[in-house]
């Protein structure tokens, strides 16, 4: 067993152009006075996080790491979900994706996935650099338009798809493996890797990499009425990245999983801050902790209703309660004694 670190926090959903939230130090002051003990960072933010020169300059890692650890804090991951996302883009979703891309490769789908590809390469040097063992992505989609496919797939389809897949990723999950550090695909709905099944799609199609690993967040399976708990006993050995954050489903006779279009607070299945929940977060992080999980908790906060900065508050606590302390002996240890053979024998009627 392993005791579960944190609490941590992932700053992309708190990011603002007003102090403390615009600057790096400012970020950290703030998540250091809330009782966090790690930070994920969105590389996407250039003011948090220079990519460039992280991938090329050791002095410039050991500078950011030393203003970190500063406040007292360690970077858990560095987080790639947008650039991620855009390795593998549908046609269908050219237009709102290329927002997520840089202007000069805006509307030359090809350029932005060559982009892509090798912004999330350059996140594995500078993880690798920071001292860091593992990473947060998205997947992308070639496939998800067909989730609930009306006209039918034609055979074949699905099986393209994750080749296509794999073929995008597996060189750099190739580099992952030459820096050290594994890629913990968030399983999401809207990525090609959204559930159990679609992972070992995935696992498969790449040869089981060694770097395919997975960045658990039960809000996600609520959402899909996937039993989240039972999700941990198929995957423990793959989970090396963990989204603490809560989640709830109430269908009603207008509406159900997918959501009637609606806005997030009117649809049936919500994400909710910490403990507002419908989430067995005991149940989680005992799991974790017997199957030996070396995660990081990092509260993530999308919550349709409370306010991020009570949300921020309200997290560290509620994983700092969560947290187990592994034990490291058995309960009934008082009743041994030494192994004796002999004895053993006659226990057994020897």
């Amino acid at each position: 067993m392993k005791t579960i670190k944190g609490p941590a926090v992932f700053l992309a959903q708190f990011v603002d152009d007003k102090a403390p939230f615009n600057s790096l130090d400012g970020m950290c002051k703030w998540a250091s006075d809330l009782g966090y003990k790690g930070i994920q960072i969105p590389t996407w933010e250039h003011f948090l996080i220079d990519l460039d020169k992280a991938a090329e300059s050791q002095d410039y890692c050991d500078e950011l790491k030393g203003k970190v650890q500063s406040y007292g804090l360690e970077i858990t991951e560095l987080s790639t979900h947008l650039q991620g996302q855009l390795v593998a883009v549908h046609p269908a979703y050219d237009l709102m994706f290329d927002n997520f891309a840089p202007d000069a490769v805006k509307n030359n789908p090809k350029a932005r996935t060559e982009w892509a590809v090798d912004v999330v390469k350059k996140a594995a040097t500078a993880s690798r650099r920071l001292g860091i063992k593992a990473h947060a992505t998205f997947s992308g989609a070639l496939l998800w338009h067909t989730f609930h496919p009306w006209p039918q797939r034609p055979p074949g389809l699905v099986e393209m798809g994750f080749e296509e897949l794999a073929k995008r990723w597996k060189p750099i999950l190739d580099h992952f493996d030459k820096e050290g550090v594994d890629v913990c695909y968030e399983i999401h709905p809207g990525e090609d890797l959204h559930d159990g099944d679609t992972f070992e799609r995935f696992l498969e199609a790449t040869g089981n990499h060694p770097r395919v690993n997975i960045l658990y967040d039960p809000s996600h399976f609520v959402l899909q009425q996937l039993d989240y708990i039972e999700y941990i006993d198929h995957y423990h050995e793959f989970i090396r990245s963990f989204h603490v954050k809560d989640s709830e489903f109430n269908p009603t006779g207008k509406k159900g999983a997918f959501g009637g279009y609606n806005d997030w607070g009117d649809r049936a299945g919500r994400y909710r801050s910490l403990g507002d929940g419908q989430i067995d977060f005991k149940t989680i992080f005992s799991k974790l902790t017997q199957y030996g999980c070396d995660v990081w908790a990092v509260m993530e906060w999308e919550c349709c209703i409370k306010s991020p900065e009570q949300g921020a508050r309200e997290g560290a606590k509620f994983i700092q309660d969560h947290i187990i302390e592994a034990t490291e002996k058995t309960f009934d240890d008082f009743a041994g004694g030494e192994i004796d053979k002999e004895m053993l024998r006659k226990i057994l009627g020897q």
